[in-house]
This record gives C-alpha cells, sequence and structure tokens, in this order.
C-alpha cells in the first residue's frame, strides 16, 4: 500500500514540476526579431575578423573628438543614451554592445573575459577607424576600459570610470538574484529556459536609487536581451570565469587623466571603490553622486554628462 502511496506521490511532484517548468519556461528570442525592434538609426553593426556581428551606436560630427563607452554587466549600450544624446553636439560618442549582450549577443570565439573583452574593444575600435580615444565605461564596462587603458596606454586620451569594477575589495549587500542565480552550479542550467521578468525588476530595483527612471519600457528592453538567443548560455559561461584581478595589480599602468564618477547609494559596488581608484590613480578627479545608484549616467544624466564635458574639455555651444 505505502509503495503505490509513494509512486503517487512521486507522480504528481513530477507532474507539478512539469507544469511549473511548462507556465515558466521563456523561449529564446531570435536576433532577427531583436535588431527589427531595437536597430534603429543610429545603431549600425560591423563584423569582426571571427565573424562576431557587432552593434553600436554612433552620433555626432565624423570629425570631433571620439568618446568610446562600455556597458556594465548583463546591460546594453542604451544606458548610454543620456550621455550620447547630451554629447554628440561636440563630440563623436560612439556606445558598443559588449559580447554576451544587447544586440552583440553571443560571440563566435566564446571569449567573455575580462581580457576577451578588452581584446574585443581594440579590434572594433580598429574596424570601425578609431585611433585615439576618450574611453569610459560602467561596472563591467569600467573595468574592461581601465584594463584596455592599462594595456593600450597611447591609444586612451582620457578615461571615464562609472561605479567601475577592478578596485573593489567586496562587493556590496544588494547582489541581483539573477548574478546569484548564473553563479550556482546545477541552478544556473535552469536561467537557459527560465529567465522570469521579475528578475529583471528585481535586478534593476537594486542597482537603482531613483526609482521613477525604470519604466516598463527599461524592464522590457533588459527582458528582451537576457532572452535574445544564445546569451542566455554566454551569461552562464561568464559568471563561471575565476576572479580576475589584472586591473588592481596594473594600475600604474594608467596614464590617461582620469575622471571617477559614482553614485553614493552604490549598493552593487560600494563608493569605498570609488576613493580606491581615486587613489590609486595619481591625479584623477573623483565625483560622487549622493542619492544615486550603480547607474549614475542615467539616474543623474544632465549633471554627469556636465562633468563629462568639462573633463573632456570641449565647451557646449
Amino acid at each position: 500500500m505505502w509503495k503505490k502511496l509513494l509512486l503517487g506521490v512521486v507522480a504528481f511532484v513530477v507532474v507539478a514540476l512539469g507544469g511549473l517548468y511548462y507556465a515558466l519556461y521563456q523561449p529564446d528570442i531570435p536576433r532577427r526579431v531583436l535588431e527589427a525592434k531595437y536597430a534603429a538609426p543610429p545603431s549600425r553593426f560591423v563584423v569582426l575578423k571571427d565573424g562576431a556581428r557587432v552593434h553600436y551606436r554612433e552620433r555626432g560630427p565624423a570629425a570631433a573628438p571620439v568618446l568610446l563607452l562600455l556597458h556594465g554587466s548583463n546591460s546594453s549600450l542604451f544606458d548610454w543614451e543620456p550621455w550620447s544624446k547630451a554629447l554628440s553636439d561636440r563630440f563623436r560618442v560612439v556606445a558598443v554592445d559588449l559580447p554576451g549582450h544587447g544586440l552583440t549577443g553571443a560571440v563566435p570565439n566564446g571569449d567573455y573575459s575580462e581580457r576577451g573583452m578588452a581584446a574585443f574593444v581594440q579590434e572594433f575600435a580598429d574596424k570601425i577607424g578609431l585611433g585615439r580615444f576618450a574611453l569610459g565605461g560602467n561596472s563591467m564596462g569600467g573595468g574592461v576600459a581601465a584594463r584596455f587603458a592599462e594595456e593600450h596606454p597611447g591609444r586612451v586620451t582620457r578615461l571615464i570610470l562609472v561605479d567601475a569594477e577592478g578596485m573593489q575589495t567586496r562587493f556590496g549587500d544588494r547582489i541581483p538574484l539573477a548574478f546569484r542565480l548564473a553563479q550556482t552550479p546545477i541552478l544556473n542550467r535552469l536561467l537557459l529556459h527560465i529567465t522570469p521578468r521579475a528578475l529583471v525588476v528585481e535586478g534593476l530595483d537594486d542597482a537603482i536609487v531613483r526609482k521613477a527612471i525604470i519604466t516598463s519600457t527599461m524592464i522590457d528592453e533588459y527582458w528582451d536581451f537576457a532572452r535574445m538567443a544564445g546569451t542566455r548560455q554566454a551569461t552562464i559561461v561568464r559568471f563561471q570565469l575565476p576572479p580576475d584581478d589584472y586591473v588592481r595589480t596594473h594600475i600604474g599602468s594608467i596614464k590617461a587623466p582620469t575622471l571617477i564618477l559614482w553614485g553614493a547609494e552604490d549598493r552593487l559596488i560600494p563608493v569605498a571603490a570609488a576613493h580606491a581608484w581615486a587613489r590609486a590613480i595619481p591625479g584623477s578627479r573623483l565625483v560622487v553622486y549622493p542619492d544615486t545608484g550603480h547607474l549614475p549616467m542615467e539616474e543623474e544624466p544632465a549633471d554627469t554628462a556636465a562633468a563629462v564635458r568639462a573633463f573632456l574639455g570641449t565647451p557646449a555651444p
């Protein structure tokens, strides 16, 4: 009797789990679908030698000084739209989707390491004809920007670090659940098929202090890019990579004048890291924004863009 009861319970659990999986399952979104939705002008694409199809957006005069911008983890170049629009009167502003992100998505070489992304930036810059340029990055992209400046000091005229990875001794107390799941073996395999919109909502809520900027459009954008074909697998690969302390150990190689912008209430990379950057880079300038989180360029777009304009030395018209 008890064997029949046990089998009945097992069958019920299997059916229940199957039903839950079916209810939560989200298929990949084909690249062409998302390109049709998000790649309106000024979006452009370029193909690198390994076949990676790179999405970037460019505004401003072709002959103007160049500002190249790198976004953060699980984000996209659309984070930089406020700066791109504000600064393109006097600068050629280029924002690019890094490997495993946005409309660039998964890349053929499968390299999502910091080193690989710095090499990607070099090849992309060469491909579109950027010689020397100002370089900015937020969070993960800030770490990539710093590494590029260390490896190629002759190419970076100015460096802008916005809540950047690379110098923190610890992460904060608001690590998004999606990040924690991606780092957890076995559980992370579920993210290949189950990526609830609620994970995006929770992540943005943790990152952003000024909640008014969180809109349904922003949430859907993050959620769509997270589910582009190949991106979820790339994300899991990236979060399984071992820690890389190259930026910290080579910080003395940064020779470019450096501007550090930080949200005082960043709960992902606490503001203590901003002061570590400032101490490590002689002559750098640090600006900390009160009541601001991990994305100052979106939470304080006017003030941060003005600080960048002043730092780059080209006045408004």
